[in-house]
């Protein structure tokens, strides 16, 4: 688009749906993390499942170190487009998949110890030097919502105290730890008291430990100062070098969302149906379940018109939430939803044959709002055969 503009002028010529980076705020948080590293020594990772837009990778290795993936396609994203190191964890291997992984990881986290016995062999055969841990679960609980909390129960994730005790940790050069979510640094400092109580004895004799993530680091409210001092801390007790994966934190209100209103109907309320799809598009407002913030709005009642935001896809249930406005909406009115930018465009579906949003970066500094990428019908069909 035309350079110069603000960025109100730029959404009433945009096509929607259409998420867009706001480059100040990645670096803003990139600062903050960049912060982190100077202050204590610790590798900072992008975690690609909560943030994979390759075309502000430049931007984003200038601070971090590399990635971590869960699957070969995303440690191929990483290592074509990122560079740096790659580092694997999935809950279980595959044959296909680790044949590829050898010739793409630089560290492979193993969810137990029968899949690390299964696939060293083919590790040490390995061309590069790959470094191998275990992921463990201290059972110690800091998420609220079950389906993102790692050490619930009967969780899958990560090896226990009891089926830890006694195992050989020859070729195991660190550990993986992973219990958060959208937390705080004293969450991290209650899971590293139990953590370190139950399996700090063999840290001595591995070289890294890598904290996962799930640290809020760049929330305004963060305790920044109690994350350095934990680092620290365990760099000094184990001499270890320690990594997180941030992955939320990287892209943390970095981003937005814009739709259109495409019609007004009327049932128990005003609902405002949009050329976005909740169950498609923001999936979490569905599975967390959440309600995300709009630009200029207020909850419902707040301001004079109250509406129903809803999805254009045929689930019943494709609702956004309820908003208030201080005037009527419109057919063709924009709506931008804030916060949009991690755990959403990868985990975007074409359910319904939707729209898949474009795309774009918008930089207040350089003067411009560049369209990336749009998507079409081939994106839809080439899913499917």
């Amino acid at each position: 688009m035309d350079r110069g503009y603000p960025l109100e002028l730029y959404l009433e010529r945009l096509r929607t749906p259409c998420y867009i980076i706001d480059e100040q705020a990645l670096k803003r948080n990139l600062a903050i993390l960049q912060g982190v590293r100077q202050r204590t020594g610790a590798s900072i990772l992008l975690a690609l499942k909560g943030f994979a837009m390759f075309s502000l990778f430049p931007l984003i290795r200038q601070t971090l170190q590399g990635v971590c993936a869960s699957s070969p396609h995303e440690a191929t994203l990483g290592r074509e487009e990122f560079g740096g190191e790659v580092h694997v964890f999935a809950a279980a291997y595959s044959d296909p998949d680790m044949l590829e992984l050898v010739t793409l990881a630089d560290h492979i986290i193993f969810n137990s110890f029968s899949q690390w016995q299964r696939f060293r062999p083919l590790v040490e055969q390995a061309d590069r030097v790959i470094r191998c841990g275990i992921r463990v679960n201290p059972e110690h609980s800091e998420v609220g919502t079950a389906l993102y909390d790692p050490c619930s129960s009967g969780s899958r994730l990560g090896v226990r105290e009891k089926d830890f005790i006694g195992r050989s940790l020859d070729g195991i050069t660190g550990l993986h730890l992973h219990t958060l979510c959208e937390s705080n640094a004293d969450a991290l400092e209650r899971t590293l008291a139990v953590f370190e109580k139950k399996f700090g004895g063999c840290l001595h004799d591995l070289s890294w430990l890598n904290l996962g993530g799930g640290h809020h680091i760049t929330r305004p409210d963060y305790d920044v100062d109690l994350l350095c001092s934990l680092i620290d801390g365990l760099r000094q007790r184990y001499d270890v070098e320690v990594f997180l994966e941030p992955g939320e934190a990287v892209a943390l209100n970095a981003g937005f969302l814009v739709a259109s209103v495409l019609d007004i109907v009327e049932s128990d309320m005003a609902i405002a149906i949009l050329d976005t799809s909740a169950t498609a598009h923001m999936p979490d407002v569905l599975e967390m379940p959440y309600r995300p913030e709009i630009a200029g709005a207020g909850k419902p009642g707040e301001l004079s018109h109250t509406y129903r935001l809803a999805g254009l896809s045929c689930l019943a249930g494709d609702v956004i939430g309820e908003y208030s406005f201080d005037r009527p909406l419109a057919v063709g009115d924009k709506v931008r939803f804030l916060d949009m930018a991690h755990y959403t465009m990868v985990k975007n579906t074409t359910f319904n044959g939707v729209q898949l949003p474009s795309l774009a970066v918008f930089s207040a500094e350089g003067g411009y709002l560049q369209i990336v990428r749009t998507f079409g019908y081939l994106d839809y069909r080439n899913r499917l055969s």
